[in-house]
């Protein structure tokens, strides 16, 4: 007896596409074969003229939860992550309270398993001195990866990132020195894991952006005279350097720039394990963009310009990019209705990361086969948890994403499912949809209706 069957799907195999079927037992892949195999099954799906594909997993994900969870909570995001055809989110550790030592990653591991919907890692947050001898007791404890908010200064009682910070706040532990990073990068080097940063230079931010506050403009050209592709080349640069002497595992992270792009190829030319992600908006938008979408747009780093857009295309291209995420991060509509340098950055991207990448492959922009390396195979094998996810292979998590590339969908707001709806992708026409989310066997999304409760489990890393 299989638990579900199905059946005239075109399979993703690893290497190509084969016409068959897929039998899952057990929340398991138990068998794959182009002819029928014996035996009842208790489900089955008609898979005929679509794609069965691992499973997509998106790495960047901020669900506000705990913390700010008027905005989003992991029960929507979740939700909206499976609607996309996502079986797997790594939530980003800058929560309240952070993902700063083992207690709290238990209790955010609780926390988010009573309101997933997919399946998740968690990440690990770095914080200097305040917690550098936490971060192999929480490699032990089973976290993604660790994420280092390179610029961010903190505030001192609640560890919470500040992100519109000045020189002299009060209750502010001011942006860490080079120094203190460096040892950041010795201490995760120790655990083998990624540290994943988030790169712009906040003394050129500060500067720079004060001259132009002091000029009174407030248009979009503006905002990236303030956080120019400098910020993110310099630190790139230093974390690159770092890397290098130390040997860590170093991943940028939502790269916006060519100049990153063209760091990242040289440091892999040399051989070095430097990683790169980007995200949607940097792929689909630019500045020419701003003044249809509006402050939905904002994002930081900030969405920059055309040659931008076509450099990081061919960093897909020639595998300098190797994931693809969202870089989800919702705000209320209140919160985004106002003055583009007074409201906060970040926007809704779960649910639309898969069906975008999908259009692109409708455009001719990439394979198919590509978007089950960015989403699936390279995300679970640079993070250690493939073949678990990310592949198709017998007796692993049958995570399963069912795609549709004839079906057209118009991307609206008020059918997100996540709390705020707050995309830039609004009324964004796209050509292949995913039309079924399958968590080790279970069927959480069909035909873009959830249809099953919260069964998510973390994930950790193969030690």
């Amino acid at each position: 007896m299989w638990d579900h069957v199905i059946k005239n799907g075109t399979i993703y195999s690893g290497t190509d596409f084969i016409k068959g079927n897929l039998y899952i037992k057990d929340g398991k892949i138990a068998a794959i074969s182009e002819t029928e195999l014996q035996g009842e099954a208790r489900k089955t799906t008609d898979a005929f003229e679509k794609y069965v594909l691992p499973g997509f997993i998106d790495t960047h994900v901020h669900s506000r939860d705990p913390g700010a969870t008027y905005k989003e909570d992991f029960y929507y995001s979740t939700q909206a992550a499976a609607a996309g055809g996502i079986t797997t989110v790594f939530e980003m550790p800058n929560t309240n309270p952070p993902v700063n030592n083992v207690e709290n990653l238990h209790k955010q591991k609780d926390n988010l398993t009573s309101k997933a919907h997919v399946d998740f890692g968690i990440w690990g947050i770095c914080l200097g001195d305040l917690n550098m001898l936490d971060l192999v007791p929480l490699h032990s404890a089973g976290v993604i990866g660790f994420k280092f908010f390179w610029g961010y200064a903190i505030n001192s009682k609640t560890f919470q990132l500040m992100y519109n910070y000045k020189d002299g706040d009060e209750g502010v532990i001011a942006p860490l020195g080079d120094g203190e990073v460096y040892d950041i990068f010795q201490e995760v080097e120790k655990t083998g894991q990624l540290l994943a940063i988030h790169a712009e230079n906040n003394q050129i931010i500060q500067r720079l952006t004060q001259k132009v506050e002091e000029s009174g403009r407030r248009d979009y050209e503006a905002l990236l005279e303030g956080r120019p592709n400098l910020a993110e080349e310099m630190t790139i640069q230093s974390g690159i350097a770092m890397a290098k002497k130390i040997g860590t595992r170093l991943h940028i992270l939502h790269v916006s720039t060519g100049e990153g792009v063209k760091l990242v190829r040289q440091a892999q030319r040399e051989g070095y394990p430097i990683t790169s992600e980007t995200c949607p908006h940097f792929l689909f938008l630019s500045n020419e963009d701003y003044e249809k979408i509006g402050p939905q747009m904002k994002v930081y780093p900030p969405v920059k310009y055309k040659k931008d857009q076509d450099e990081l295309w061919r960093g897909i291209q020639d595998g300098t990019i190797s994931i693809v995420c969202s870089d989800h991060a919702p705000h209320t509509e209140e919160e985004k209705d106002g003055d583009l340098w007074s409201i906060p950055a970040g926007m809704c991207g779960v649910e639309t990361l898969a069906p975008l990448l999908l259009n692109a492959v409708s455009d001719g922009k990439i394979t198919l086969k590509q978007v089950c390396q960015l989403l699936s195979e390279n995300p679970a094998k640079k993070f250690g948890i493939y073949p678990k996810k990310g592949s198709l292979a017998i007796g692993t998590d049958a995570d399963i994403t069912i795609v549709d590339m004839n079906e057209e969908m118009i991307i609206k707001r008020e059918n997100l499912h996540s709390k705020s709806k707050v995309t830039a992708f609004d009324q964004f026409p796209v050509k292949g949809v995913p039309v079924a989310t399958i968590v080790r066997g279970v069927t959480v999304m069909e035909a873009g209706q959830i249809v099953s409760g919260p069964i998510g489990m973390m994930v950790t890393p193969e030690k």
